[in-house]
C-alpha cells in the first residue's frame, strides 16, 4: 500500500522492480506471497532533491506508466 503523499503506484504495476532499483529509498516491492503477484508501492515520499529526481526518473521510465505524481498535494 502506498504511503499518502504526492507519489503513488497504481494497480497497473507489472512488478518489474525498475522503480525500486531506481529510487530504492522510496519504492519497495510487495512479495508475491502477499498479493499473489509482485507489485511496487511508495513506502516513503521523497524528502531531498536527489530522491525527488530519482522518483521522477522512475515515473518517467516505468514501462506500465503505473507511477503517478499529484504535484504538491500531501
Amino acid at each position: 500500500m502506498n504511503i499518502s503523499g504526492r507519489y503513488y503506484v497504481e494497480k497497473d504495476c507489472i512488478g518489474c522492480t525498475l522503480c525500486a532499483e531506481t529510487a530504492g529509498e522510496n519504492f519497495k516491492i510487495n512479495s508475491a506471497e502477499e498479493l499473489f503477484f509482485e507489485h511496487s508501492y511508495v513506502f516513503k515520499q521523497p524528502d531531498t532533491e536527489e530522491q525527488e529526481a530519482l522518483c521522477n526518473e522512475a515515473m518517467e521510465n516505468c514501462p506500465a506508466s503505473a507511477i503517478g505524481n499529484d504535484g504538491d498535494s500531501e
